[in-house]
């Protein structure tokens, strides 16, 4: 098994036109993905490597009732694409776009939860179970089938856990980037409790970063409820406070959001933490074998 994705879930590219849309559904495609729409209103073609075009997401899904939808559509209409997608029944809406204003996110993410969608990101680099489905951006040669999944703040960093993961002869069940939005549609405790029922996945990885109080809930949740090993990278050890680091998201605003107070709490709630993303690895080892 594995969380939110499969070999046989059906995906619709909303963006598909644009310069990043284009490229990445190639990606996926190669990868192995069921590509089964691209919606653009600008598109004058029929087919784009394939995959049939539509204008909108209703003509879309009247035609090929894809599971799930990928947002590459600019800031400013990508509530709009989120919106468009969830009211013809898509259920999982993945927004790759980066710079959503806020108040978008905030009216865009209770309208999700009023339609019982789930949606990962803004801001993220997408989903992937490896060898079955891959939605998104993430370089899918890196990635390996196995049993530990991963739930990452950071697009980059998730790259280099997995890197870490194989290299300590582990494979992923599935690799979800959140996103480092103030407002994101799905965070750690969500995607927590998926873990928890799914009996492929026998550890997890959490990559997290000052601001906000996520990892604080992830670690609550952890220690009451999860009953599976988790291992932790903090980004920002060294970050100073009231100034924004990389993500939106990224800032320290009260001594909670610091790195420091963050390890602390998730430590007391049983979690190893890595000093450096490569120690990841071996410390998933270690935990497992036990």
């Amino acid at each position: 098994m594995a969380i939110l994705v499969d070999e046989n879930t059906k995906v619709m590219v909303q963006g598909i036109a644009g310069v990043e849309g284009k490229f990445h559904t190639e990606q996926m495609i190669k990868y192995g993905t069921k590509v089964v729409a691209g919606v653009d209103p600008a598109v004058k073609e029929k087919d784009f490597l394939g995959v049939p075009l539509f204008r909108t997401c209703r003509e879309a899904c009247a035609t090929v009732k894809p599971d799930a939808t990928v947002i590459f559509v600019p800031a400013p209409y990508a509530a709009d694409a989120i919106y468009e997608a969830v009211a013809v029944g898509v259920k999982l809406v993945v927004v790759i776009t980066e710079g959503v204003p806020v108040n978008d996110m905030i009216k865009a993410y209770a309208f999700t939860r009023s339609k019982g969608v789930r949606m990962i990101g803004p801001n993220c680099p997408g989903v992937i179970s490896p060898d079955r489905c891959k939605i998104g951006i993430m370089p899918g040669h890196i990635h390996r089938k196995g049993n530990v999944g991963v739930i990452s703040r950071s697009g980059t960093l998730t790259y280099e856990v997995v890197y870490s993961l194989v290299a300590a002869g582990l494979g992923q069940s599935t690799c979800i980037g959140i996103g480092g939005d103030p407002v994101i549609g799905s965070d750690f405790v969500d995607l927590l409790r998926m873990f928890k029922d799914d009996p492929e996945t026998k550890g997890i990885v959490l990559i997290g970063e000052i601001g906000g109080n996520d990892e604080a809930r992830a670690a609550d949740y952890i220690q009451k409820e999860l009953g599976k090993p988790v291992v932790a990278f903090i980004a920002g050890r060294t970050a100073p406070p009231e100034r924004r680091m990389g993500h939106a998201g990224a800032i320290i605003g009260s001594a909670a959001d610091t790195a420091a107070a963050k390890i602390e709490i998730l430590e007391k709630a049983g979690v190893k933490i890595a000093a450096i993303p490569t120690d990841i690895g071996p410390l998933m080892a270690q935990s497992l074998k036990r």
